[in-house]
């Protein structure tokens, strides 16, 4: 790792007034969960339920086959011992000591929380809240679990309960669409991370920035590779804290 690039990193964040950071799943591989569309992502290693893991994670599959859907979610996202890595441990320091303003996150793993981030906007939602379609009761995570991949039904009306996340086919909530433009659009500096910026509405978000510098940092070549200016290649837990512990 370029030592000269993280020291120019660090004294960027020390002299911005206002930085966000933005992210995929590549901020939680390192949490060993599975990023999506990469050579052993979920879409491309999953086989055994016949039809696309992309497709399982649709409205209307999800209506129609609730038990599938659930059996997948069970396995892949709840049935899981993540916990935050360097990289949400860095980014919840920086919010700590007033450097980071919010985290938007296209996760909805739980974990920037869970590493202490405070202002997390999660644009795909949560795993962690549950909710009755028909009378929006809220059922708990835990009791979710409980149930290893049944249909959860609601304890006051018996309605089927769904996941608080944003399904294919579902539109994003314009209440956090409207907070992350607003920070990304009042911040000075840009902090992409483990996002391959392919996936829209979420990616479009970084056009909305207006301030001096997007420094990015992914494994991987981006569409935003060009406007960013710095660019790093290795492991975001790795350029995260090494930055903190720079500053």
């Amino acid at each position: 790792m370029d030592k000269n690039k993280i020291a120019a990193f660090a004294e960027m964040i020390k002299q911005s007034s206002r930085t966000v950071f933005f992210g995929g799943a590549g901020v939680s591989t390192e949490s060993g969960l599975k990023d999506y569309r990469s050579e052993d992502g979920l879409y491309n290693t999953v086989k055994k339920y016949k039809v696309s893991p992309e497709t399982i994670l649709s409205h209307s599959f999800f209506m129609s086959h609730p038990d599938v859907f659930y059996d997948f979610y069970y396995n892949y996202f709840l049935n899981t011992s993540a916990k935050p890595n360097r990289a949400h441990f860095a980014l919840a320091e920086l919010e700590k000591r007033g450097l980071l303003s919010a985290v938007i996150t296209q996760n909805i793993d739980g974990l920037h929380q869970m590493a202490g981030s405070r202002n997390v906007i999660e644009l795909h939602g949560t795993i962690l809240k549950h909710y009755c379609l028909r009378c929006k009761t809220v059922m708990s995570n835990e009791k979710v679990k409980e149930l290893k991949g049944g249909i959860p039904k609601c304890e006051k009306c018996g309605h089927t309960v769904r996941p608080d996340v944003v399904l294919y086919e579902e539109q994003l909530n314009a209440e956090v669409i409207e907070k992350a433009i607003d920070e990304i659009s009042g911040a000075d500096l840009l902090i992409i991370g483990g996002t391959s910026l392919a996936v829209y509405p979420a990616a479009g978000f970084v056009h909305y920035f207006r301030g001096k510098h997007i420094v990015l940092i992914n494994r991987e070549e981006t569409q935003f590779d060009k406007a960013a200016y710095i660019v790093f290649r290795d492991k975001i837990g790795d350029v995260m804290s090494e930055t903190v512990n720079m500053l």
